[in-house]
């Protein structure tokens, strides 16, 4: 296989889709960079095996994705899949969230006996020292509060923390308590006879305004959020 192209791999109802991107543009595209997909893939063909050329059949193409086209099915993939990234990439994308995640440490925690940020070199150090491991296609921020955790036996560390009431609506409360407990801490739930779900959340000074703007993605502003006192 030629080295100007890798693969985007979707695994859906026990079958596998494959096809052959281009690498440089797939990543853009994954990391949120507005691409056409005519620029990101290779060959107008939907693989059950790239590497062997074997394609799908466009019947499970038709049952799984409602679609035969190649271009729409492709777009699905990207945004659903994995795409193989080169050693290269894989390097330059960790490095990258590494400063990231640093960036964030910085400015939303501090040390509790000097009540002053940790400078960004000591911070880099514990994570050394903790042998913290970066995702490169996970956010930020949730991996940093994961590592703030894994730093505490080795930094004094703390956060401020923000209280808030959320309501979710029925229809997307599964979906809204999914992120809500990636980005925060539960402290009291209660599930409505209707489906809605209403909660009492602690959120980490510097990821408050993430969590509701997803939130209010996800229920189209249907989300009602209210800060409480501790």
């Amino acid at each position: 296989m030629s080295k100007s192209y890798t693969i985007a791999r979707l695994e859906k109802h026990g079958e596998t889709f494959e096809i052959l991107v281009d690498p440089d543009n797939a990543l853009k595209y994954k990391m949120g960079e507005k691409i056409p997909i005519s620029k990101i893939l290779v060959y107008e063909e939907v693989y059950k095996d790239a590497k062997k050329g074997i394609r799908v059949k466009e019947e499970t193409l038709k049952k799984t994705f409602g679609t035969t086209d190649p271009m729409k099915i492709a777009e699905r993939i990207l945004e659903e899949g994995t795409i193989q990234i080169t050693a290269e990439q894989r390097k330059r994308l960790i490095e990258d969230k590494k400063k990231q995640i640093i960036d964030f440490i910085a400015k939303n925690a501090i040390d509790p006996r000097t009540n002053l940020p940790h400078p960004p070199q000591r911070i880099e150090l514990a994570m050394e020292e903790a042998g913290v491991q970066i995702d490169p296609f996970k956010d930020a921020k949730e991996q940093a509060l994961k590592i703030i955790e894994k730093l505490r036996p080795i930094l004094p560390i703390k956060t401020g923390i923000l209280r808030f009431k959320i309501r979710l609506p029925a229809d997307v409360a599964a979906r809204g308590y999914s992120v809500i407990k990636n980005m925060g801490k539960v402290t009291r739930e209660q599930w409505g006879g209707d489906g809605s779900w209403t909660g009492v959340v602690e959120v980490p000074t510097g990821l408050h305004i993430d969590l509701i703007d997803r939130l209010n993605k996800i229920t189209s502003g249907r989300v009602e959020v209210t800060q409480v006192e501790g």
